[in-house]
């Protein structure tokens, strides 16, 4: 046993001796490197040798990669044949379950978000609650492919879930019928003339779902609405170049975003071609705690644009992106590579992204007391560059006035997504302030409102 250890490390110690050596630094890393491949060669030998129960070699080395991966960032991980299909189901098709994003903590699992309108979003699931068993069995100190597994299934079969929530007392079951996950990324809506797209995922094609969307709005008017929501509440993000195109599909020109990779060259940039589908109409962005990386660029590039208000709640904060570098035909690993940047050069990392104007969830009863995971909250994530203290971000400011109804209050008067309405308000108040603008100026200086070049007075 020694010896076959001796010769495997000698082995890996030469395939690293026959890289070239150019300078001592170089040589000194190699030696380094050498010496901690044989440490971990050794402690494999020990393991198969001497454990209690045989061990195969194929847990021990998927082990060893899961741990090296995790000791990085939480979005860094090895996708083995099934995490890979998840993958493109995620980004690709629809899936049999509850439309949880889901994520480890300590040996628990812990909501990101719900997707809205799945079963999960119905049965009151929310940002934050943990998961501690499923159909009544502890999965504390499981893998988070295990529950995701237990929690996927036939639509119209029922599982239970315990729950442990801030601010409650004692744990809870929530009871759940599996449905299809339709992955519709974009969906719309016309209220009070206004028209809301409501991304819930940046998959495939979103940046030309929201393009039809512009189109169908239209089409139902008979003519331009008074202006856009755009609704990212909860979206866990996706695909980086959806995100470009999406933010594409409101701005004129300039900058979207930027990612930059370990070395001062890494950096690429994305920027918008001419044309805005609204013709630069006013528009409203809807973020919360559960919007994130996509979400946030498209966020960050209408803010720092000013093309558009951003309303709502500090989104997550992930300012991370990761590549996909293929092993084999079915197996990869997916590396954070660069951090992506606002057109300012903001990072959002840790920090997220500020609304303009912070309106909370008063519909949500326990918006209060309920706890909002964020990527700071995420064991080992990246520090952001600037050092950002993320917890003055969460130091209480006096209640406004403006949020003080109570749920039954709100329920009394129709209004059960309090964001959504205060957004539609405020556009209804921005469109009349202009409109009686408009009426009060001299005929020439009207003019320019409706596309004319204005005169310019000195």
């Amino acid at each position: 046993m020694m010896k076959s250890r001796l010769a495997r490390a000698s082995a890996i110690a030469l395939a690293v001796a026959l890289v070239p050596v150019t300078t001592s630094a170089i040589s000194q890393v190699e030696s380094d490197t050498q010496a901690e491949i044989a440490k971990f060669v050794d402690i494999f030998e020990r393991v198969k040798a001497d454990y209690v129960e045989p061990v195969d070699d194929d847990k021990l080395v998927r082990g060893a990669i899961d741990g090296m991966l995790a000791a990085l960032d939480p979005h860094s991980s090895y996708l083995d044949a099934r995490d890979f299909a998840n993958l493109r189901t995620q980004t690709e098709g629809m899936y049999g379950g509850l439309g949880l994003s889901v994520t480890m903590q300590d040996g628990a699992v812990k909501v990101i978000a719900p997707t809205r309108e799945t079963p999960a979003d119905k049965a009151g699931i929310k940002a934050g609650d943990y998961i501690t068993h499923l159909d009544g069995k502890l999965i504390y100190g499981g893998t988070l492919d295990d529950a995701v597994d237990q929690m996927r299934g036939e639509p119209g079969t029922s599982i239970k879930l315990t729950i442990v929530r801030e601010g409650r007392d004692k744990p809870f079951d929530v009871t759940i019928t599996r449905a299809i996950i339709d992955l519709k990324p974009v969906t719309w809506e016309v209220k009070d003339d206004i028209g809301i797209i409501t991304i819930a995922s940046f998959t495939s094609s979103v940046g030309e779902d929201v393009n039809e969307a512009i189109r169908g709005i239209e089409a139902k008017l008979g003519r331009k609405p008074t202006g856009y929501v755009l609704d990212m509440r909860s979206n866990p993000g996706g695909l980086l170049d959806e995100a470009v195109a999406v933010s594409d599909v409101f701005l004129q020109k300039g900058e979207i975003v930027s990612q930059r990779g370990r070395h001062k060259g890494d950096i690429e940039r994305y920027y918008a071609r001419p044309g805005d589908s609204t013709g630069g109409l006013p528009l409203i962005v809807l973020v919360d705690s559960g919007s994130a990386s996509a979400s946030e660029i498209v966020a960050g590039a209408l803010q720092d644009h000013r093309r558009a208000l951003i309303m709502g709640e500090r989104s997550f904060g992930k300012g991370s992106v990761q590549t996909l570098l293929p092993l084999s035909r079915t197996s990869a690993l997916k590396l954070t590579t660069a951090r992506y940047f606002t057109p300012s050069g903001k990072s959002v990392q840790e920090g997220g992204i500020e609304p303009d104007i912070a309106v909370p969830q008063i519909s949500d009863p326990d918006y209060k007391t309920r706890m909002k995971l964020r990527e700071s909250d995420l064991r080992g994530h990246l520090i952001n560059e600037i050092g950002l203290d993320d917890k003055d971000l969460e130091v209480d400011k006096l209640e406004d006035p403006r949020f003080t109804m109570t749920t039954e209050q709100l329920k009394e008067k129709g209004i059960e997504d309090f964001q959504l309405y205060y957004a539609l308000a405020t556009l209804q108040r921005t469109t009349l302030a202009s409109a009686r603008l408009s009426a009060t100026r001299p005929i020439a200086a009207r003019s320019a409102v409706v596309g004319r070049p204005a005169a310019r007075r000195n």
